[in-house]
């Protein structure tokens, strides 16, 4: 540390950080993410933010099976210059691998799923996916407020492009077949 009166990492080094620096930088906000190398910092988040995130995550909880878990708020390592954090993953159960673990790995992660919110619209809808797609991941949800309900959108990954295909856009129930069997009741949300 310098004699300056604010943290090192508010300077980046010329070629941008890398993924595994993000655990060791000391003072870093929390959820702090790193996208091309660059950190990025998220507002306070709203209401709508956490209580869908409640209501998606209890319910994949719910209906996963047993070889996933779920995960709100973690790090996934997808290349030496890319860890975002997306807001909820299913994981592997075999990435589970005790509780100090900052991070998976994208070969970990089954479904990645963003919640929009003002400042993060152009992240969440145009470079993590893009993210995300590169590094393999088979699922992507992206889940924006509409008024006070939500809708989901639901990509899969094409191999052959790796680029995500919309699979559908969902408001009021999120029924899929896909990765497994998912009944969600989106109104949900009115009551919690």
């Amino acid at each position: 540390m310098t004699d300056r009166p604010f943290p090192d990492w508010l300077i980046p080094p010329p070629e941008g950080f890398h993924a595994e620096d993000l655990d060791h930088m000391p003072d870093l906000p929390a959820h702090s993410e790193l996208i091309d190398g660059s950190l990025v910092f998220v507002s306070p988040q709203t209401s709508f933010h956490s209580v869908i995130l409640d209501l998606i995550g209890a319910a994949l909880r719910r209906l996963a099976p047993s070889e996933y878990r779920v995960r709100r708020d973690m790090s996934v390592i997808l290349g030496p210059r890319q860890r975002p954090e997306p807001d909820l993953t299913l994981i592997h159960d075999s990435a589970d691998r005790g509780l100090d673990v900052t991070a998976y790995r994208a070969a970990d992660v089954l479904l990645a799923v963003e919640v929009v919110s003002r400042d993060s619209e152009v992240r969440d809808r145009e470079r993590k996916p893009q993210l995300y797609a590169a590094a393999g991941i088979p699922h992507f949800w992206r889940v924006e407020p509409n008024g006070r309900q939500a809708t989901v959108y639901v990509y899969e990954l094409d191999p052959a492009t790796k680029a995500y295909a919309l699979m559908g856009i969902h408001h009021d129930k999120l029924q899929l077949t896909v990765p497994f069997e998912i009944d969600i009741d989106l109104t949900e949300i009115e009551r919690l």
